[in-house]
């Protein structure tokens, strides 16, 4: 294992370097200058040509390329254009805040998609099944916008169960005051999809001779389910959930813009707005750096959850 660890890093290396690559082909080529941005509709050439002395965007591009590098390596993006900050100081800031509500969601996504997608399995082709499919249809019909400004309008400004919008100074305070409600709006959002998507997994595994064995040796459906088949059904989820841990890093954009949160997903809107790059490039590097991580990962589960694969 140790021996595929270090292979698979040393392939990352190529795969990192071409999507630095990608990046500043983007923002240098296609993104235009950014000094015209910075300086405004109606500034001279002189405090351009300054401007694209102090971002360094007057030297050749392979100089360039090699200063962004040396700032990846080093986690140090320079500074932002629009407020200042450094920019490694805004990810590690507002990252703590988008984690708040996004690992709560993702867990308990994860879980209750499990359960009913079983639960529903276990009733396959019933009344049951059937409706449940239905409502997941016609709750992934409707827009997140919705979700949001029912839930605000109803539960939060009609009955005052949660905040309208806000932040805290403490985790417990953001956990079970602030971040309840964007949890739940999450979780009404993808709980259609996920569980339509687990209850296929469960559902292509139940048709397997394994399963027509252990049924004939006796064991109970309950058991069947939930221990042979969950087991080999676990492989596609775990592929489905380590796919969606890369945006924890980018965080809920509409949910964090419409309750105030202070996370990387508010923030990469302004980034936008601002035309703000430097934040931008480095979002996008961290969000690549991450999913090569947690693919990797995610095959080390696979052995764990099942002896057969081999890492080679």
């Amino acid at each position: 294992m140790a021996a595929f660890i270090v292979r698979r890093l040393w392939q990352m290396a190529p795969t990192m370097l071409g999507v630095i690559l990608l990046v500043f082909v983007l923002f240098n080529w296609v993104g235009g200058d950014p000094a015209y941005i910075l300086a405004g509709k109606m500034a001279d050439a002189d405090a351009i040509a300054n401007i694209r002395r102090q971002l360094g965007v007057d030297q050749p591009y392979y100089v360039q390329l090699g200063i962004f590098i040396r700032q990846v390596a080093a986690f140090d993006f320079g500074h932002s254009w629009a407020t200042g900050e450094a920019v490694s100081s805004i990810i590690t800031s507002r990252l703590g805040p988008s984690l708040t509500v996004l690992v709560p969601l993702t867990v308990l996504e994860t879980v209750l998609g499990i359960a009913l997608a079983l639960a529903v399995a276990f009733v396959r082709g019933s009344l049951t099944d059937r409706a449940v499919m239905l409502a997941c249809t016609v709750a992934m019909s409707i827009s997140i916008l919705v979700y949001i400004i029912v839930f605000q309008y109803g539960l939060a400004y009609r009955l005052g169960w949660f905040p309208v919008q806000g932040w805290g100074g403490s985790l417990p305070e953001n956990l079970l005051r602030y971040a309840a409600l964007p949890v739940l709006i999450g979780l009404a959002v993808s709980m259609a999809p996920t569980l339509r998507l687990y209850r296929s997994f469960v559902l292509d595994e139940a048709r397997h001779d394994y399963v027509r064995t252990a049924r004939a040796k006796g064991l109970p459906e309950r058991r069947v389910m939930w221990v042979h088949v969950l087991r080999n059904a676990a492989i596609p989820i775990v592929t489905h959930v380590m796919a969606g841990l890369p945006a924890l890093l980018i965080g809920a954009f509409l949910l964090e813009r419409f309750f105030g949160i202070p996370g990387i997903g508010r923030e990469v809107i302004l980034a936008v707005e601002r035309s703000d790059f430097p934040v931008i490039k480095a979002v996008t590097v961290c969000v690549a750096a991450a999913t090569m991580v947690f693919n990797l990962l995610a095959d080390l589960l696979y052995q764990a959850l099942d002896p057969r694969v081999r890492l080679q």
